[in-house]
């Protein structure tokens, strides 16, 4: 799966984002509705988490140093892990704890025609961010589910503008019903309900985001169809007969580390071997251009060894394993 970062998706976000925080605190000042400062919180922290992607971004395209020769792709999966931690403590359990507050305490909603045109109006900006992101979603994904895209993209950026867009289009609806439920009874005990739930809804997505992303920080190997398209590139059949076994890491969303072991004919020469081994290279990266670090260990294949089995200290035989898929 190709990698970008999805910048268009996160300008968007961000841009709509800062100015439905603005009318969202507007519209709390003149009504006092616990939703609207919770909503508020919520699209500030969006913000911020839009510019800690755009920051990680930004460092990731840092050039290797001696000190990290592999340079410094990660820094994407860094700022999208912290991304789900401000989704957690400032969106989620400030919400939570506004609306307890709320639920204890509650008051009428005043100028009812505040919020109720606050949220209608972030429908439609919210809308606008998410109609981007899924645009250039659909341009990565292919046949994908929208929840094997969240799991299997490497790149951390658009499943993330897509789960906040989308949990903000829900937190929308459920700050409406609770504003409107508390305009219908009189009873601000629905606004406090509305928030609560606002903020258990963050909190479920700000820990989808920090399970996906710490897997991609712990390191997550090459997908299904890149692994086949490197196997079938390191293997021409003549010099190079077959791969003994192989490992994959993405350094990052747009950096795959290979190493492999290859088998070779017993009697080729180390100039052949060579040969082979640049052409296998070459090969590797024409099929998979992501395909950045390539170590290929040449080996003579032997069936005591693979009888062993796939015991990652022996010599394992037949093709390499393909990953589960994240």
């Amino acid at each position: 799966m190709s990698a970008s970062g999805g910048s268009k998706a996160i300008v968007a976000a961000l841009g709509a984002n800062l100015a439905i925080a603005v009318s969202k605190f507007v519209a709390f000042a003149f009504s006092g509705s616990s939703s609207m400062l919770a909503e508020g919180v919520h699209s500030l922290a969006d913000s911020g988490n839009q510019f800690l992607l755009l920051i990680g971004g930004k460092k990731a395209e840092r050039e290797a140093t001696p000190q990290h020769p592999f340079g410094y792709g990660r820094e994407r999966y860094i700022y999208a892990f912290l991304v789900s931690i401000v989704l957690f403590s400032v969106g989620g359990m400030f919400a939570i704890y506004e609306g307890y507050e709320k639920i204890r305490h509650p008051h009428a909603v005043e100028h009812w025609y505040w919020p109720v045109g606050v949220l209608v109006f972030a429908v439609v900006a919210e809308g606008f961010s998410f109609r981007t992101a899924i645009k250039e979603s659909n341009e990565l994904r292919g046949k994908l589910s929208w929840s094997q895209f969240i799991r299997r993209a490497k790149a951390p950026e658009l499943p993330v503008v897509l789960l906040e867009d989308f949990g903000a289009l829900i937190g929308l609806v459920l700050a409406l019903c609770g504003v409107g439920l508390a305009l219908l009874t009189g009873d601000g005990v629905w606004d406090g309900i509305g928030t609560v739930c606002i903020g258990v809804l963050l909190v479920m997505i700000a820990l989808v985001l920090a399970s996906e992303t710490k897997s991609l920080l712990l390191g997550e190997s090459a997908g299904v169809e890149e692994v086949r398209k490197i196997e079938d590139a390191i293997v021409d059949g003549d010099t190079v007969t077959g791969i003994i076994h192989m490992r994959t890491l993405h350094l990052g969303p747009e950096e795959l580390l290979i190493a492999a072991k290859i088998a070779v004919q017993h009697d080729d020469t180390a100039a052949e071997v060579a040969s082979a081994i640049n052409a296998a290279e070459t090969r590797i990266r024409t099929s998979v251009p992501i395909a950045r670090v390539i170590y290929l260990e040449p080996d003579i294949y032997s069936e005591a060894e693979a009888a062993k089995g796939p015991d990652r200290e022996a010599t394992p035989g037949g093709p390499a394993p393909h990953p589960a898929g994240h």
